[in-house]
């Protein structure tokens, strides 16, 4: 039930983002080190949203491997 409510929560927050930077058509400078490049307001809220999102998973399931990891390490060897 946790696992629903937080998708659904991820969703909306997503849907948000999304409608947020389509309302806006403005055009907006994105100065990288190296170069420069111009977007609209929507596809630069769509691409660090899902550049947010896929680095929170990645760093969720780094997470959970080095806990299962540690967990794994703690437990006794057993004998066959």
């Amino acid at each position: 039930m946790r696992l629903y409510i937080t998708l659904i929560l991820i969703v909306i927050l997503l849907l948000v983002a999304f409608i947020f930077g389509s309302q806006n058509n403005q055009e907006l400078t994105l100065n990288y080190l190296i170069a420069k490049q111009e977007m609209t307001v929507a596809s630069a809220v769509s691409l660090f949203t899902t550049i947010g999102f896929l680095l929170g998973i990645l760093f969720s399931l780094l997470w959970k491997f080095s806990a299962a990891i540690r967990k794994r390490r703690k437990q006794p060897l057993q004998a066959k």
